[in-house]
């Protein structure tokens, strides 16, 4: 073969012109995100995203349990396939939204701000953490016109709850998640063999990882202090600094005992949107249902706290049942495909939620990390939607349970006995 043929076979790539085009040619998956978001990290911040309760069974089991579920495509025309949907009553280009995280800056310098404009320019909704590291008006100011949700630890403390909401609501955040499934903090045994005690235990393995990531350090030391500027219910004046008390509510938790009744008095004070995540029992469900609540997170807080939990998918079929069309559901845990939010979808959830994924691009490469993530999901959806034979989300929802099966489905049910020879033979001489 000659060099012409050679060339005229492959095209020569020049060096990539955007961090954007470089993500294109390299990760292909939120896989290859979590490898390069691995080597950018130390070990010890990494494995913060990573770790999950005790054991980590909680975690895998969120992942695997995907792969129980198998497509059955029907046959016919796709086109004007989209993945537009509404969300809590208002526009997303695709069934998903960017979930709450903790401690965001410490992945990456841009943290929040990073992820929330990344949600912006896919189109998709946006969780700020009550633990962020930046001020939610900080978030406001960087991203106008985003879907911007605020999550909430629940308080019995009544005027400390209302300042808060009135700080949410003056920053221009429309709906509210709220978390009950924290009334304890998960075993999360990485974070302490790291260091990640409250407040930090710095040790000189630590100390050599950072050194061993330069470009993460020096992110990390010129920047403000990690700092959690969204507990009080004032808005923080000058420089965000870190004190033993802040990492101690990260990492050791500071979680007062509230009852449904505490939840009932977030309905009443909040005039928006309320998303109550962390259900997982059936039970719950109905009861958010009966109380008005507009929507339930299904999660188990991404197998970070009570291990050996059922996960998502394990539970959203009965979820679904309980709640009868009363309020949204949305599902997160263990997503890493496009495919896994089409099969949540097919089950009967409304939306998806994703958290790990987008921060390991936010770790990767920034705010650009988090927009290939959201554009690896987006085509995924797409793909997966088309090969099935699904032209919309309406339509996914209706048609679903028809297109996914169980693999206890597949294998449960009874197959003929197979006829012996001899059973042929007298069957052919019309012998009973």
């Amino acid at each position: 073969m000659k060099l012409k043929d050679i060339t005229a076979l492959a095209s020569i790539q020049g060096p990539a012109r955007s961090a954007a085009e470089r993500l294109d040619r390299r990760c292909y998956s939120v896989g290859d995100m979590r490898k390069m978001a691995a080597k950018r990290l130390p070990k010890s911040i990494f494995d913060y995203i990573e770790g999950g309760g005790e054991d980590e069974a909680s975690m895998r089991r969120n992942i695997a349990s995907y792969g129980d579920w198998s497509f059955m495509p029907k046959w016919g025309s796709v086109e004007n396939l989209s993945l537009a949907t509404t969300i809590l009553g208002g526009p997303s280009t695709m069934p998903l939204m960017l979930s709450p995280t903790g401690g965001t800056r410490l992945f990456h310098p841009q943290g929040e701000i990073a992820a929330a404009r990344a949600a912006l320019a896919a189109g998709v909704p946006y969780g700020l953490a009550h633990l962020s590291t930046t001020p939610m008006e900080h978030v406001a100011e960087a991203t106008p016109g985003l879907r911007r949700w605020f999550n909430l630890e629940p308080t019995n403390d009544k005027a400390m709850l209302q300042a808060v909401l009135d700080r949410v609501s003056n920053a221009g955040y429309e709906a509210l998640i709220v978390n009950i499934d924290c009334r304890d903090i998960g075993h999360r045994e990485r974070d302490y063999h790291n260091g990640f005690t409250a407040p930090p235990s710095i040790k000189p393995r630590t100390v050599v990882e950072g050194a061993l990531h330069p470009r993460w350090a020096l992110g990390f030391l010129a920047n403000d202090a990690i700092a959690f500027p969204n507990l009080d219910a004032e808005v923080p004046e000058g420089p965000m600094t870190s004190t033993p008390d802040m990492w101690r509510t990260l990492l050791a938790g500071a979680y007062e005992p509230t009852d449904w009744s505490d939840l009932e008095e977030i309905r009443t004070r909040w005039n928006g949107p309320i998303i109550l995540k962390g259900c997982v029992n059936p039970k719950d469900a109905a009861i958010a249902a009966s109380m008005g609540f507009d929507a339930i997170q299904v999660s188990n807080h991404g197998g970070r706290q009570l291990d050996h939990m059922a996960s998502p998918m394990d539970v959203l079929p009965d979820m679904v049942e309980a709640a009868a069309g009363r309020l949204e559901i949305i599902v997160d845990g263990g997503i890493r495909r496009g495919s896994d939010v089409i099969k949540a979808l097919a089950l009967g959830a409304d939306s998806c939620a994703i958290g790990r994924p987008y921060l390991y691009g936010l770790a990767a490469a920034g705010e650009a990390g988090v927009a290939h993530v959201l554009k690896m999901f987006s085509q995924e959806m797409t793909r997966t939607m088309a090969l099935l034979g699904v032209t919309s989300i309406a339509e996914l929802r209706q048609d679903g349970r028809e297109l996914i099966r169980h693999h206890s489905e597949s294998f449960a049910r009874p197959r003929p006995a197979r006829s012996t020879a001899a059973e042929l033979d007298f069957a052919e001489l019309g012998t009973p």
